[in-house]
């Protein structure tokens, strides 16, 4: 649902698309684990028209043991660092990849507030795809109420997953 306030708005539907076209130009799939976003990347990724053409699905993972039990991030790691890490953000691409099948996956964690969580302040996000050439991961510090992080965080995913797709394609 895209909010008045250009929270959700266009920059979201054209990030999405651009991933759609770069993913329809190599025949690739994308799938997505979601912590952070709540389902918001998922949500944007399929109301692209001929999304089913390269989207999966998605795993929503809110609950901290749910990364572990059904993603196959660390529990080591999650209970050294939590669940808000680079490296959680990083495993959960993969763990998604592999569970739903696609050529990428793609994953957001972080802190959206009111509060800070885990001694993470808010605003702290880390994102990661994962492919056949490896993981990367980015972590964006976001500003704002907790709509415009979680907004912004699909944003930045849609946007490193076009990054990656492209550096994919010159490499080729």
């Amino acid at each position: 649902m895209r909010e008045a306030n250009g929270v959700g708005s266009g920059v979201e539907h054209e990030s999405a698309s651009k991933a759609h076209a770069a993913l329809r130009g190599e025949g690739s799939t994308v799938a997505v684990a979601e912590s952070l976003t709540g389902g918001l990347l998922a949500a944007a990724l399929v109301d692209v028209p001929g999304a089913s053409a390269t989207f999966r699905g998605s795993v929503t993972a809110y609950a901290t043991e749910l990364k572990a039990s059904v993603l196959g991030v660390d529990e080591g790691l999650l209970a050294v660092h939590g669940p808000v890490h680079p490296l959680v953000a990083r495993q959960m691409a993969e763990g998604v990849r592999r569970l739903l099948g696609a050529t990428y996956g793609l994953a957001t964690t972080g802190v959206a507030g009111p509060e800070p969580q885990d001694g993470q302040p808010v605003g702290t996000v880390h994102l990661a795809v994962a492919g056949p050439g490896g993981s990367l991961v980015s972590s964006p510090r976001l500003s704002g109420d907790r709509a415009t992080i979680r907004h912004g965080a699909v944003t930045a995913a849609l946007e490193l997953l076009v990054g990656r797709l492209a550096a994919g394609a010159a490499s080729h």
